[in-house]
């Protein structure tokens, strides 16, 4: 079990976005090693068919098995939402699968029961309705409302958040009437974290607005303790792969991640 430990944690998304997630774990989790993969060839997951999300999904889970990881953690709504149970059933059980849905679900069922929850993300998670379906599942009593909101993800990927263009574009998402008079706001997709400040800015202080990433991060840590699989000290270092490497996605990282970070291409789909 000591040797398993000290293996990194797998991490994929369907590009540089997950990085907020992974940003999160090596804030709670600062020893273990991060194996990252953004499948930046197949970026955006949304406009994809769900039998193609689910074969890059089982593909990239493949990888981060053979490179000895210890966990995978799907840091994409959309592919949580389409492929999760797909990659469980791949594993096999060898490790803990963690998705972003389940973590949020069951923080805001805690925590807003009975209440009204607004969800925004991508159109891939809008349509999925994951969220939705399994809070109604959870808490039965409490109303979700959802909205695509897909111009944020390129926005902020450009480098627009914390100016005149973000905040213009974010109250005309939040101003619909879908999003009015709700408790609790779910920023379904990993990009938003780096806009949560700005979206908790429209509403006032006594509505919660949830990122996945802080507490996806928490859930993990509590898993992997629970089950003895948390490092003692840092023995790897962190990799950061995709799968279709231009100086653009490296220059972006910065964006998601704190550190300085090297990206390595991963050819994942050269043959294909």
């Amino acid at each position: 079990m000591a040797q398993r430990a000290s293996q990194p944690i797998g991490i994929f998304d369907s590009g540089i976005g997950g990085l907020t997630v992974a940003q999160a774990l090596s804030k709670h989790l600062p020893k273990e090693a991060l194996m990252y993969v953004g499948d930046t060839a197949h970026f955006p997951y949304g406009d994809k068919s769900v039998d193609s999300i689910k074969y890059y999904a089982v593909r990239i889970a493949d990888f981060l098995l053979d490179k000895g990881c210890k966990a995978i953690v799907i840091a994409c709504n959309t592919a949580s939402a389409m492929a999760y149970e797909a990659v469980k059933k791949q594993v096999k059980g060898a490790v803990p699968v963690f998705s972003v849905i389940d973590p949020v679900v069951e923080e805001v069922c805690r925590l807003h029961r009975g209440q009204r929850i607004g969800v925004i993300g991508t159109k891939g998670t809008i349509k999925a309705d994951a969220y939705s379906k399994k809070i109604k599942q959870l808490a039965p009593e409490c109303e979700v409302t959802s909205l695509a909101t897909p111009l944020l993800a390129p926005m902020i990927e450009e480098g627009f958040f914390n100016n005149t263009i973000s905040r213009t574009i974010i109250h005309s998402y939040l101003s619909r009437p879908k999003l009015k008079k709700i408790d609790a706001l779910i920023l379904a997709c990993t990009h938003y974290p780096l806009i949560k400040d700005e979206i908790a800015s429209f509403y006032p202080p006594e509505v919660t607005v949830l990122d996945s990433a802080d507490v996806v991060a928490r859930a993990v840590a509590a898993s992997l303790k629970k089950q003895g699989l948390l490092a003692t000290r840092r023995l790897g270092s962190n990799h950061f792969y995709v799968t279709d490497f231009t100086k653009s996605f490296e220059r972006s990282t910065a964006i998601f991640y704190r550190d300085n970070l090297k990206l390595e291409p991963l050819p994942l789909w050269e043959n294909e």
